[in-house]
């Protein structure tokens, strides 16, 4: 403390009093670049007056006081602890720092806590690239992202302002840098209560938990020390698309464990365990063969899935939502939450399935045909679609017949005759063929006339002579000209009897050459004629009216008189 006294009360000689003077300022400096007791004397705007005891009286500026924006708590007389900076700077006045001396005394304090693992308070205050800026009791440490959850955490505001627990991972007091973690508590304490749940865990048991994720084969539940998998079959009962159907991220709900691997530490859980599996009543509830009312679930690329019950489904398979309509889309007849009537078709008890068929509350319309129409049937009626390969057209209500491409017309154009056909158009039609066992009803529209290819066999009869243009020659044979209605067509091998007479080279287009009518090309709607069946037709004749093999007659001489020409 200082010594206020002159001179001259002491009644001392100058040398000893310089002693004195010299004595008393070294027991002051002691106490620079220490924290000291002070007290508040005095109060303004911009300086706190702090007496120190020492020679003068210090001031600190009143923002040293102030933590995180918040005003300054200090009022007159309040004894608190400050930083003596300098005993005499510039201005012959005493410096203190109340910031240095909190900074002062947490490091001190956090050295402690540091090196001992213990666990420390601190308040974020400020986000920062990579993390948070935390006040530890006057001094600012870096909590990085990494550090603050063993999950991610969406919105980091949620901490600001606020006090949590944590631990010192590393401080440099030479560059001011401490690093601290939350999460490395937040892990102890997991793994505490992961021991405690472990040891009293058990299959069966039934535990409280928190959705923490869902995925598409099931939910991850926290239960406070570790995780557990309820799998989507082990959710309810009832089928689900997937978990969110049934489940949300945060909601608290009751498990059972199903499975405890200790090895692995990996935790089967169910939900739906925790009720009664309604397929023990089903045999009580439900009877093949009768129809039962439900709604639409679901919709698939396969059927439908209608629900009888709250944990109760079946199954429409494609091929019973209609008797007419083969593998249509489920989506093409019913909505999800539409209400139906169904039939229960079988209950498979090992597989836990129901299938149900739609169509079965109907008549089969297939049934009734038989009694309406038979094949050679004429009648008109409406054209409900076209595609590439023909139109189809009403037969009943939910029964169509189609008319190939094929059967349109007897002329080869098909594609520019489908093109004259419309949706709704009304035409008349002959039924070809009623194919129940395939629920199948072929039609035709050029069967209404008499086929090109009957007149053909009217015209020309086999055998018969025709005397013909030929119109094109190619390596196969010859297409001839037979009249304005017909044409024709010689193979290469019925050009001549004779193979070395077998050349189409022998002929030239347009020449008229005769021949003899052998088939029909019903496809092509062309007359199949042969010169060499001609050959054979006029041999044959000359030897039975000329001769026969035993008169010693060559064939020559008989063609001879055959074709010799008249006088």
């Amino acid at each position: 403390m200082p010594i206020n006294i002159e001179k001259n009360e002491l009644n001392i000689s100058n040398e000893d009093f310089s002693k004195l003077i010299d004595n008393s300022f070294k027991d002051n400096q002691q106490y620079e670049k220490k924290i000291i007791k002070g007290n508040v004397v005095s109060i303004t705007k911009d300086n706190v007056i702090i007496d120190v005891g020492l020679k003068s009286e210090g001031k600190i500026p009143t923002a040293e006081f102030n933590r995180m924006g918040k005003e300054a708590e200090i009022k007159i007389g309040d004894t608190i602890e400050v930083f003596l900076d300098n005993l005499d700077d510039n201005n012959g006045e005493i410096r203190l720092s109340r910031e240095k001396a909190v900074k002062q005394a947490s490091w001190n304090e956090l050295e402690k806590c540091f090196k001992s693992g213990k666990k420390i308070s601190g308040i974020p205050f400020n986000k920062v690239k990579g993390g948070l800026s935390v006040d530890l009791n006057g001094v600012t440490a870096f909590l990085p992202g990494s550090q603050i959850d063993n999950k991610p955490i969406k919105n980091l505001n949620e901490l600001l302002n606020k006090s949590i627990e944590l631990v010192i991972l590393k401080m440099d007091k030479l560059r001011g840098n401490i690093v601290v973690s939350r999460k490395a508590i937040i892990e102890e304490e997991r793994k505490e209560a992961r021991d405690e749940l472990i040891s009293n865990i058990k299959e069966g048991s039934q535990i409280k938990g928190t959705v923490k994720n869902l995925t598409d084969y099931g939910a991850f539940v926290d239960l406070g020390g570790m995780d557990g998998l309820v799998h989507i079959t082990d959710i309810t009962w009832g089928r689900i698309n997937h978990p969110s159907d049934f489940l949300k991220i945060g909601e608290e709900i009751n498990t059972v464990v199903l499975k405890f691997d200790e090895e692995k530490k990996r935790l089967s859980l169910g939900i739906k365990q925790l009720t009664l599996d309604p397929w023990e009543s089903i045999s009580k509830n439900y009877e093949v063969g009768k129809e039962y009312s439900g709604v639409v679930s679901a919709i698939t690329d396969y059927g439908a899935f209608v629900k009888l019950d709250k944990d109760v489904e079946g199954l429409i398979h494609s091929q019973d939502l209609s008797w007419t309509k083969k593998n249509i889309h489920a989506s093409k007849i019913l909505n999800i939450n539409d209400e139906i009537k169904t039939k229960i078709l079988e209950i498979d008890d090992e597989k836990k399935r129901i299938s149900l068929g739609l169509k079965q509350c109907k008549e089969n319309p297939w049934d009734q045909i038989k009694d309406k129409f038979k094949i050679g049937d004429i009648f008109e009626s409406e054209i409900v679609n076209i595609v590439d390969f023909g139109i189809f057209v009403k037969v009943l209500d939910e029964i169509d017949g189609m008319v190939h491409i094929s059967d349109l017309t007897w002329e080869e154009n098909y594609e520019k005759v489908l093109s004259n056909y419309s949706k709704g158009k009304m035409i008349k039609v002959k039924i070809l063929e009623i194919d129940i066992e395939k629920e199948r009803i072929s039609l035709g529209i050029k069967q209404l006339k008499e086929s090109p290819l009957e007149k053909m066999k009217g015209n020309f009869p086999k055998n018969s002579q025709v005397t013909c243009e030929i119109l094109s020659i190619n390596e196969e044979g010859l297409t001839v000209k037979i009249d304005e209605q017909n044409n024709g067509f010689i193979s290469k091998v019925n050009l001549a009897k004779d193979k070395n007479e077998q050349k189409v080279e022998r002929f030239a287009v347009g020449e008229k050459i005769d021949s003899v009518v052998i088939s029909f090309d019903t496809k092509k709607n062309l007359i199949n004629l042969s010169i060499k069946q001609k050959e054979i037709i006029e041999e044959k004749e000359a030897l039975s009216q000329f001769g026969s093999s035993d008169s010693g007659a060559s064939l020559g001489d008989i063609l001879g008189k055959v074709l010799k020409p008249k006088e």
